[in-house]
């Protein structure tokens, strides 16, 4: 009785560890998993996490695109980004509006950030002389699928 209850218990306790959800980035600690450069911009750093719950850190909203041009993106459950002018939480990348705006340098010098907001991304387009794009779009831009 006791060896069926622990069995059951430990099998709930694995289903719950292996949720799929967003793992937090520790800045100056985390690595990218496409450069292995460490993490430290908090405004241009991306996350994905498999439909296993596996997550894989990026410093930078171009490392996860060139990322997803190697994988089978249909293992993707989360896609998801920080939002430039409130890059506290990480946001779903599908509903986000990217800017590319020399004006404004990204880890990794495609100059990409990512906005929760689709006002506040024209804005800052305004003000830095870029170009918007939507999820898909991004996706053909950088080719994956």
């Amino acid at each position: 009785m006791i060896s069926r209850f622990l069995f059951v218990a430990i099998a709930l306790l694995i289903m719950v560890s292996c949720g799929v959800s967003p793992k937090a980035i520790d800045y100056g600690s985390d690595g990218c998993h496409f450069c292995s450069m460490t993490i430290v911009d908090r405004q241009h750093a991306a996350e994905i996490v498999t439909k296993k719950g596996k997550a894989f850190k990026f410093d930078a909203v171009e490392c996860m695109m060139n990322h997803l041009k190697d994988i089978d993106v249909a293992i993707v459950e989360l896609f998801l980004v920080n939002d430039f002018l409130d890059p506290s939480e990480l946001i779903d990348a599908k509903k986000a509006t990217f800017l590319i705006s020399k004006d404004i340098p990204s880890p990794m010098g495609e100059y990409l950030s990512a906005f929760e907001s689709r006002n506040e991304a024209e804005n800052v387009a305004t003000e830095n002389k870029g170009k918007l794009y939507t999820w898909e779009e991004l996706l053909t831009k950088f080719k994956v699928q």
